[in-house]
């Protein structure tokens, strides 16, 4: 008996499944339907459409794009291609979505730069597009860029041109694009945080462009303006170096040691001195001399190392 009832469960399972099986393969259209070429085929919008499923329905949106197929036009198109499929609710649809991939804006805008050079525009001048987008094409596909009719007003800066854009599996694709060509100068910035003090290497700055109506005068545009120099205010990461915040850097600090040289014909004196500022190469600072206690006016020429002339004359004595 018990036997028999576990055959019966048996195959009342079985037939549920092929029940349920058989429903999963009726064709239904997919809420969403991804399509990566530049037709929309019936397999794109029905799940189990059979073997008409590769039969090409017409040109898919462009990359990027969408187009949403309502329940009657789905219908129709069932109805057409044997699919034994009706809507139910008359709420039913297919968005078919084409993927795409923006174009490099910096491609487009070195095509742009070398025909708007070409027409007497500065080399180094910024482009500027408002509302400017790049074009989509298809993921896999290879874009060819042309720019069309440039036009470059000199004494304006403004331009204008046509981008053409070719690529497999989509009509090419056109856009007009005005703006004006911006001047930009060259400007030293930090790449870190200085404090005051510090003196300027190498690795602590580098040269880069900016629109000139954003830079105000007095800044540094060569590496050599900056470089070596020692800082008077602090200064941020990327922002410029102004020239008046630079010095040389001090050779003699205030209040440090340093030995004062007197040189004559055939003889050269030395002695121990206290700078009393801060002073850079070439610079004269007051030096008082440690075992008379004189001070006198000597010109820096070292590290800790000042130069006092024959017949000094003492400014003071402490």
């Amino acid at each position: 008996m018990e036997r028999r009832d576990l055959t019966l469960m048996a195959i009342i399972a079985l037939g549920l499944w092929f029940l349920a099986a058989a429903a999963w393969a009726q064709p239904a259209p997919r809420p969403v339907a991804l399509v990566e070429s530049d037709t929309i085929r019936l397999a794109d919008l029905f799940e189990n459409s059979g073997p008409q499923g590769g039969v090409s329905l017409g040109a898919a949106p462009g990359p990027g794009r969408r187009i949403v197929i309502e329940a009657a036009q789905l219908a129709t198109i069932a109805r057409m291609h044997g699919i034994a499929w009706r809507p139910i609710s008359g709420q039913e649809r297919s968005v078919v979505e084409r993927p795409g991939r923006p174009l490099s804006r910096d491609e487009i805008l070195d095509g742009l730069r070398t025909e708007l050079v070409r027409l007497g525009m500065d080399a180094e001048s910024e482009i500027e597009i408002p509302g400017f987008s790049p074009p989509l094409v298809p993921i896999a596909a290879l874009a060819q860029i042309v720019i069309e009719a440039p036009h470059f007003d000199p004494q304006t800066q403004r331009f204008s041109a046509t981008l053409a854009v070719l690529a497999d599996g989509m009509a090419s694709q056109r856009q007009r694009l005005t703006g004006r060509a911006v001047t930009t100068v060259p400007v030293i910035v930090a790449t870190r945080r200085l404090a005051v003090g510090d003196v300027v290497q190498p690795s602590d700055a580098r040269p880069i462009r900016l629109r000139a109506e954003r830079v105000r005068p007095g800044v540094a545009d060569r590496m050599e303006q900056v470089v070596g120099q020692q800082l008077r205010r602090p200064i941020a990461t990327e922002l410029p170096f102004h020239t008046a915040d630079l010095s040389p850097p001090h050779l003699v600090a205030r209040n440090g040691a340093v030995t004062l040289v007197l040189e004559a014909p055939g003889l050269t004196l030395t002695a121990q001195g206290r700078a009393l500022e801060a002073a850079p190469r070439g610079a004269l600072v007051p030096v008082m001399n440690l075992a008379s206690r004189t001070v006198v006016e000597a010109e820096v020429i070292g590290p800790g190392r000042v130069r006092v002339a024959m017949g000094a004359v003492p400014m003071a004595q402490r």
